[in-house]
């Protein structure tokens, strides 16, 4: 337990600083461009002095974990440290260019989009990306939109998507947004693709088979050329949801799986911030027969050198503003540039090595495998939920719990490539001591946080979001 847990554990009387003081109320000048009704003569705010105001923030930031904290092993997320030194590039003052300005003036920036979508085509065997899609989860429904833009300019109306029960939720809200119905696709005692169900789901109507591999489980499609030759026989494409990237990194490439399309989730893969609304970044690749499709505008070099935007001939528009979040992307550049082909191959093959260190050290069972990047155990009798919680007492982030539903009461645990043998070893106890405690230790953890055990359902549906909240309580 670290000091600041200790203190907030011992003391039970602890309210939210702000939620004591007096207001103040300020004027607020009307002259502006926006109506009366939306407008506002006065705001009132916590009196505060600057220490109190500098305290307050400062606790809560003690309150709060983050991967600068210690270990945060939530499976699929990739909570990865983010290097500091894409953060002072993007920092620099000749980063923050207005994205509206002549292109003969923005050749640097043209440049460097450029050569992003250069190395993402070759990390992941691609022939063309599209930097425009500001998260993961656009970048899937950029790529669900191109793959029936494909289909359509061929004549076919097909109507279906299948994706796996083992995938991402993000899978099945993105094939329905597009306008598909969803085939869920059972899987195999391995854990694997089944390709008896697989061939079964595919018909004139598939648009396309969303598939990540590694799959949730870790898991490496061993049979992907056959899965490709299934889809593909069927008229549909085969999506790479590149959530899982991560454990690939040099090692092998989408492309030549036989994936057509592909999202990169750059948080997750190189290293750019993760959360907190955004902005991110989820570039979309493709192989040529549908780079015509991509969202507008790409960049591409041009005869004398230079860098000029330019529409794809058959192109889904817009996704985003602009080329998509520049200083996100910028940070993708700095990082891949940084560590080079080797560096890449060689934090894929320590993901997988702390993966598979950790997945030895704990106690609890894992049902599947071998696996790469990350595993699921099974907290067996006890409940998944509760030993995150009682986890957080052991100063460490606990797993991703419940998920996927195939492993029963899942810890579903990714360290990632940026943690040593001590933090593995710290997890590792952690996990143990909760693997050895009763349900009423367990029912009653966290004991240690800031916060006690909150309604989860509350919290989502009604959270308080400003200082008034909290003290009209």
């Amino acid at each position: 337990m670290s000091y600041e847990q200790a203190r907030w554990a011992e003391d039970d009387r602890y309210e939210p600083l702000l939620s004591e003081k007096d207001t103040t109320t300020v004027e607020v000048s009307d002259d502006g461009p926006l109506p009366e009704d939306l407008t506002r003569d006065s705001v009132e705010l916590p009196a505060l002095e600057e220490p109190e105001l500098a305290r307050h923030y400062t606790r809560l930031s003690q309150m709060n974990y983050g991967v600068e904290s210690g270990p945060f092993p939530l499976g699929s997320c990739t909570m990865k440290y983010n290097p500091k030194f894409t953060e002072d590039l993007a920092a620099l003052p000749s980063a923050g260019v207005h994205p509206d300005r002549d292109e003969r003036t923005v050749q640097g920036l043209l440049g460097v989009m450029q050569g992003l979508q250069d190395y993402l085509a070759r990390i992941g065997g691609m022939d063309a990306v599209t930097l425009q899609p500001p998260a993961g989860a656009a970048g899937e429904f950029a790529g669900v939109l191109v793959a029936k833009a494909y289909h359509d300019h061929n004549g076919e109306d097909r109507s279906e998507i299948v994706v796996p029960d083992s995938a991402h939720g993000t899978n099945f809200a993105s094939a329905a947004m597009a306008g598909f119905d969803v085939v869920e696709l059972p899987s195999a005692e391995d854990g694997r693709v089944d390709l008896d169900a697989l061939e079964a789901a595919v018909s004139e109507e598939t648009a396309a088979l969303m598939l990540t591999n590694p799959n949730t489980l870790g898991l490496f499609e061993r049979d992907i050329e056959e899965i490709a030759d299934i889809v593909h026989d069927a008229g549909g494409l085969l999506y790479y949801d590149g959530a899982n990237l991560n454990a690939l990194l040099g090692q092998a490439r989408p492309g030549d799986m036989g994936f057509d399309i592909m999202h990169y989730n750059v948080h997750k893969t190189f290293a750019t911030p993760h959360g907190g609304g955004g902005p991110g970044a989820g570039p979309v690749g493709v192989v040529s027969d549908l780079a015509p499709f991509l969202p507008a505008p790409r960049v591409r070099e041009t005869d004398d050198g230079g860098y000029e935007r330019f529409d794809p001939a058959h192109t889904i528009g817009k996704v985003h503003g602009f080329e998509g979040n520049w200083l996100v992307l910028l940070k993708t550049y700095a990082y891949i540039a940084r560590l080079g082909d080797s560096g890449l191959a060689d934090a894929s093959a320590k993901a997988v090595l702390n993966a598979n260190y950790l997945a030895e050290q704990i106690e609890y069972d894992v049902p599947f495998g071998p696996f790469h990047h990350e595993f699921v155990a099974s907290a067996g009798d006890q409940d998944a939920a509760d030993v995150a919680k009682r986890m957080l007492d052991y100063g460490v982030h606990p797993p991703t719990t419940k998920w996927p539903e195939i492993v029963p009461e899942a810890l579903m645990t990714e360290p990632t490539e940026i943690e040593g043998k001590r933090t593995l070893d710290q997890l590792a106890t952690a996990f143990n001591a909760v693997a050895g405690e009763d349900d009423a230790t367990l029912e009653a953890a966290p004991e240690a946080t800031a916060a006690r055990r909150i309604d989860q359902v509350a919290a989502a549906r009604t959270p308080q979001l400003s200082w008034q909240a909290l003290d009209d309580e």
